[in-house]
């Protein structure tokens, strides 16, 4: 069973592109979400203009870590606070096709 201390272990490893620093140094999460093995993670960015691509590449990461933790189904991540925030949301919790 996977739990939030296993989660923010993983959130450690990512990193911001732009400052070098880890998300959780710079308290950049907002809520860890678990509900029989399906995990979601809130997060926001340092400015509401940090380029989308920063912003997607650190939703990537999360959602890739946390999804290789034992007892995971599944992992939703949602950006705050960023001028594009519907779109990478839609983008990095798209269903994969077969």
């Amino acid at each position: 069973m996977v739990d939030k201390e296993a989660v923010m272990k993983e959130l450690e490893k990512v990193v911001d592109p732009e400052i070098g620093v880890p998300i959780t140094e710079m308290q950049l999460v907002d809520t860890i979400d678990i509900q029989d093995g399906n995990v979601t993670v809130e997060f926001h960015i340092t400015t509401p203009f940090c380029p989308p691509v920063f912003a997607l590449k650190m939703a990537t990461d999360i959602k890739t870590l946390v999804s290789k933790l034992e007892g995971v189904k599944s992992v939703k991540v949602n950006v705050n606070g960023h001028y594009m925030s519907e779109q990478i949301n839609k983008q990095i919790n798209a269903e994969k096709k077969a």
